[in-house]
């Protein structure tokens, strides 16, 4: 009887990593949405753990007009933040950073991307842990699918690791809450933001000083 159980386990466990492959395949395979130009503006879009996080990352870069905290990559025709913690929407935390492509590139906004997580961190950034908290970069075209994939394989042969950065065709974006939104710059003295959002800004900052606005 142990044995039979035991079979019937590994046998669920293949069927359903073989399930996650195969959707994943397919939504790799959906061709992107581009989001096109709007008064000399472009919009791109990331999920890299928490987004009060990553907003703030963002909105610290020349040429980013607005940075807005949201979700993406998943299949549920709504979303809202309780739903996305649940970890079972295929949804992850994102943002859509809206940027004048003549001050700053989509290939610069890949580098900060990379340069401000841990990139071999897997579902999550630091303490955020979860399928909604997981690294995932959009491309709109075939010439921001190249940008990432070359970028990706890059660091991934200079730090002899796989990158966890999922590689997805953007769908559709979902605007957050207006609560979390500008999350860092409303609530400096909240404890995550003190232990974490903080931290992660600064690493960053150090990293990149000739991207950062000047005040």
């Amino acid at each position: 009887m142990r044995l039979f159980i035991c079979t019937l386990a590994i046998l669920f466990t293949c069927c359903k990593q073989q399930a996650q492959t195969n959707s994943a395949k397919q939504e790799a395979d959906i061709p992107p949405i581009e989001v096109p130009e709007i008064n000399g503006t472009a919009k791109a879009y990331f999920a890299s753990g928490c987004f009060w996080c990553v907003e703030a990352i963002y909105e610290s870069l020349i040429g980013v007009d607005e940075v807005i905290s949201g979700y993406s990559g998943g299949t549920t025709k709504t979303i809202n933040y309780e739903m996305s913690n649940t970890g079972r929407t295929g949804h992850a935390e994102a943002v859509e950073v809206i940027y004048n492509p003549d001050l700053i590139n989509f290939s610069t906004l890949v580098d900060v991307y990379f340069g401000s997580q841990n990139p071999l961190q897997l579902n999550g950034q630091g303490p955020d842990n979860g399928s909604q908290y997981r690294s995932i970069i959009f491309y709109q075209n075939d010439e921001q699918k190249n940008i990432i994939l070359q970028k990706k394989s890059a660091l991934s042969k200079t730090l002899n690791a796989d990158i966890a950065a999922e590689v997805l065709p953007f769908q559709k974006f979902f605007i957050g809450e207006d609560y979390h939104q500008d999350y860092e710059k409303k609530h400096p003295n909240h404890p995550y933001i003190q232990r974490v959002s903080i931290p992660r800004l600064n690493r960053f900052k150090k990293k990149f000083p000739d991207l950062l606005k000047s005040h």
